[in-house]
């Protein structure tokens, strides 16, 4: 007998493909088939079945084989995948892809690899719950009340006031009806430290899943939160395509971060779609953050998300101080204001910890000639390259060119080459040299590489005794240093002049996140900000006044220049070879459009070229969400029907986290 298919194959075209087989009985819908597509093997999801032979121009071609015996996808997948590629407007097959794991992709079985991992998983614990004070016992009742319905909570929590054991207690009650939980972190250097804390807690029933497991570990543990198996996963962004026997409750951990956007590819929001599918499931979903992206806070302004508090540290500890050192007119040693060197001094003899922040890895971000001005720029993005002393290269931060660092300019030939500005790497030995009997320990993308290098240097820093921490974004959330009693924060000025809209509440977020690492414990902490804008009028009410009044000034803004979250944005980018091309291409696609939504543009992207491609963007926008899909969906009928588009790489992207 002939069955007749629609199969999403993972192809940049947004559509789905007829297939059919001669069979006794045919594969269910969300089975892995192998099919020929344009003379390649592709794995490809079986989507609809068809009775008839469906019409077609085409040649019908036959299933090659089927590779699943039931469905790997699931009824509530399929309709996540509709729902991201429709949202997203990005290619079916393609979204279909992002929810496998790579060896299912690749058309592997899908059998647990390992031996050990087909028994039972352990649930024994280490850890006892913790006593909760009134505010996370507002908070776990008011989340465990939801009756098995959706309702999206902002659990509101300053930096220490304890939001993971609000986490731990919620999940408890989740896990006594039966049910799973799905943690969304935003790093996977958090991973290690929450997935113990939770295995103290539960047991093996959890486990991590992230980019960084092995291929095998990855798919274990996907197919076991499959069978019900896992109970809590615990991971990154595309943890959010696990399937679940039984989902009860999503928690996404610093809702914030802007590293739950992908930036390429399908550019999904993980948390965007966590709401999504906790209410397509009828599930609690807890959204936690010491600084809420502004958009949670609209929601919970309107009333559409729940918001609850926390404003006391769990452990009774006072709020830190903060300390504004004004750098104008200040003598400076690479950076470092006397004050601040003054500052740790006190702290770390007193036998506590130090922590310097600067978001900035490398030895210095620009290399110039002292006698001609000639400076080393990456020939693909022609940006600064960064000095990396210790590697004796130069690298681009943008495309990952690496160059061996010169000698000479190559210009002049003069060998007087100078570093300009701090990086991580030029830090750590301005702080040898200041604090010559203190351990410097530097975390960063350059220090941790290697799979056990984070878990080794955070022992060491758990360990005690004064040392100094310094590192990037890395290592300012999350984590709890229990003898860090003072943070210095360098370079805060570059994001007061961004052209993005968002850097000035990303700043105010990352502070207050830095500073939270201070003052954890009994001894209060100390908060030192080196800025050359002491007066600057957002930075001073979030030190003053807190997060809360500098995000509803921030509203404000926005409110009175119509960005989101009064507004809605996408953003179509172009790159080529050529630089004339992407404009030129961008302004034939927008010129038919009409409709309720605004373009603006095209402009060369604020980082014109990079990786040897020239970028433009065209911007739109549109007060109403459905204006801004229609016009984008006329923008990609026009993208299809244009011939500079075979000239360029182009891409659509919903919400973005930025205009970069």
């Amino acid at each position: 007998m002939k069955y007749y298919f629609q199969v999403a194959v993972p192809v940049p075209l947004n559509k789905l493909f007829d297939y059919t087989v001669d069979a006794d009985t045919s594969p269910a819908v969300g089975v892995r088939v192998l099919v020929s597509f344009a003379n390649r093997k592709l794995v490809g999801v079986v989507w609809k079945q068809f009775k008839e032979k469906p019409s077609s121009q085409y040649k019908i071609k036959p299933i090659l084989e089927i590779l699943d015996d039931k469905p790997i996808l699931n009824k509530e997948q399929l309709q996540l995948i509709q729902w991201l590629s429709d949202y997203y407007h990005h290619p079916i097959g393609e979204t279909c892809a992002s929810f496998l794991p790579n060896l299912l992709a690749k058309g592997k079985p899908a059998e647990v690899a390992f031996k050990k991992d087909q028994k039972e998983l352990s649930a024994s614990t280490k850890d006892t719950e913790l006593a909760l004070n009134s505010e996370q016992k507002e908070a776990v009742n008011a989340i465990n009340s939801s009756d098995d319905k959706f309702q999206t909570y902002l659990l509101e929590g300053i930096t220490g006031s304890g939001k993971t054991e609000v986490y731990l207690q919620s999940i408890k009650n989740i896990l006594e009806k039966g049910q799973q939980a799905l943690v969304l972190i935003p790093e996977i250097s958090l991973t290690p430290q929450t997935v113990t804390r939770f295995q103290n807690r539960f047991g093996e029933i959890c486990q991590p899943l992230h980019s960084k497991m092995t291929n095998k570990k990855r798919l274990n543990a996907w197919l076991q939160a499959k069978e019900g198996k896992v109970k809590i996963i615990v991971g990154t962004r595309s943890s959010i395509f696990t399937p679940f026997q039984n989902l009860g409750i999503i928690i996404v951990d610093e809702e914030h971060d802007t590293s739950f956007k992908q930036q390429d590819g399908l550019r999904y929001s993980a948390r965007d779609l966590a709401i999504y599918r906790a209410k397509h499931n009828n599930i609690p979903i807890v959204l936690g953050s010491a600084t809420p992206a502004l958009e949670s806070l609209h929601n919970a302004n309107k009333n559409q998300y729940k918001h609850l508090k926390l404003l006391k540290r769990a452990t009774g500890a006072p709020k830190s101080i903060y300390h504004v050192l004004d750098l104008r007119n200040k003598k400076l040693e690479e950076g470092l204001s006397e004050r601040l060197i003054k500052e740790a001094k006190k702290h770390l003899s007193n036998g506590k910890q130090v922590l310097f922040f600067l978001n900035r890895r490398g030895y210095a971000p620009v290399m110039l000639c002292h006698e001609c001005g000639w400076s080393a720029e990456c020939r693909r993005c022609n940006m600064p390259m960064t000095l990396h002393l210790k590697k004796r290269k130069l690298i681009c931060h943008h495309c990952e060119l690496v160059v061996q660092q010169p000698i000479a300019c190559p210009q002049c030939q003069s060998q007087e080459l100078l570093p300009i500005g701090m990086g991580t790497e030029r830090l750590e030995k301005v702080l040898e040299k200041h604090f010559p009997k203190t351990e410097v320990i530097r975390v960063d993308r350059d220090t941790v590489q290697k799979k056990d290098e984070l878990k080794i240097l955070l022992d060491k820093i758990h360990e005690g005794g004064p040392k100094i921490l310094l590192g990037t974004q890395m290592l300012a959330k999350g984590h709890h240093f229990s003898n860090v009693t003072m943070v210095g924060i360098l370079n805060t000025d570059q994001s007061f002049y961004s052209s993005d809209f968002r850097a000035i509440e990303k700043t105010g977020q990352l502070i207050l996140q830095v500073a939270g690492r201070a003052g954890r414990e009994e001894t209060p902490g100390e908060v030192f900000i080196q800025t050359h804008q002491p007066d600057h009028p957002l930075l001073l009410e979030l030190i003053h006044k807190g997060y809360a009044s500098f995000s509803k000034a921030l509203l404000e803004e926005r409110k009175q220049c119509n960005l989101p979250p009064y507004s809605y944005f996408a953003v179509c980018r172009a790159e080529a070879m050529d630089a004339v091309v992407p404009i030129e291409f961008l302004s034939k696609i927008k010129a038919p459009l009409n409709g309720g939504a605004q373009l603006l543009g095209p402009i060369a992207s604020s980082m014109p070229k990079r990786a040897g491609r020239y970028r433009a963007q065209l911007l739109i926008t549109s007060n109403a969400r459905k204006s801004l899909h229609q016009t984008v969906k006329q923008l990609i009928q026009m993208i299809e029907g244009e011939k500079l588009s075979r000239k360029v790489r182009w891409s659509i992207d919903i919400d973005p986290s930025d205009l970069y």
